[in-house]
């Protein structure tokens, strides 16, 4: 169904959620206000955003390493007090993160960390392809635009389903530990380690491996 953006306006001053969040909460919602504030409740977005521009300096350096040693991750995962840092329930977020992007092998934590020039070179592919197939002009750029949206589902952490729910999205796992706990959570870097990587050797599919292991 169409949304205004009058309406979406309106749930983002009720919420302080974002622009996109509060417009998917709307179309979930089917226009009704009251149960999009609840969708953005359930998924700690209505108090997440608010609490973005806080400073998160404390936090933890997390791991996983896959059954062998062949694959590893560290990834480091920021929150506003050392109380929360060492909280179960932040902690297992972080082993949950680490876990996740060793199933899934994030380029990049957010879509904004996306190099511009990265972008331009997957907008020009996506305009050859839908040239290719016989799309007319004035709609090829609004194409382009749409296979962008998969392309952040595949390359961004915070915008790929959590590998253990694929209900949700990284972003939406965090969030929802935001809204329990309060504080400001970032992930603000991570690095994927695996053996011979780059190198010629016979391929084994050990990111396969890892979400076998977590039930996928």
């Amino acid at each position: 169904m169409e949304i205004s953006a009058k309406h979406v306006k309106e749930l983002r001053e009720k919420t302080g959620a974002g622009m996109m969040d509060c417009k998917n909460a709307l179309v979930e919602a089917k226009g009704d206000m009251e149960q999009a504030i609840v969708i953005l409740r359930k998924k700690g977005l209505a108090s997440a955003q608010k609490k973005a521009s806080r400073i998160a300096a404390e936090g933890i350096v997390g791991q996983y390493i896959h059954s062998g040693g062949k694959l590893g991750v560290l990834v480091e995962v920021n929150c506003e007090t050392d109380f929360a840092a060492r909280s179960a329930e932040f902690q297992a977020l972080v082993k949950d993160i680490a876990m996740h992007i060793a199933a899934q092998n994030p380029l990049y934590v957010k879509r904004e960390d996306v190099p511009a020039q990265v972008l331009e070179k997957e907008k020009e592919i996506y305009k050859e392809q839908a040239r290719g197939s016989g799309k007319p002009e004035h709609i090829i750029d609004k194409i382009a635009e749409g296979k962008l949206e998969s392309f952040y589902e595949m390359a961004c952490l915070y915008d790929q389903k959590f590998v253990k729910d694929p209900a949700i999205t990284v972003k939406d796992l965090i969030n929802n530990l935001v809204g329990k706990i309060g504080e400001n959570i970032q992930v603000r870097r991570f690095a994927r380690f695996k053996t011979g990587e780059g190198l010629e050797k016979r391929s084994t599919d050990l990111a396969g491996d890892v979400a076998a292991a977590l039930g996928e």
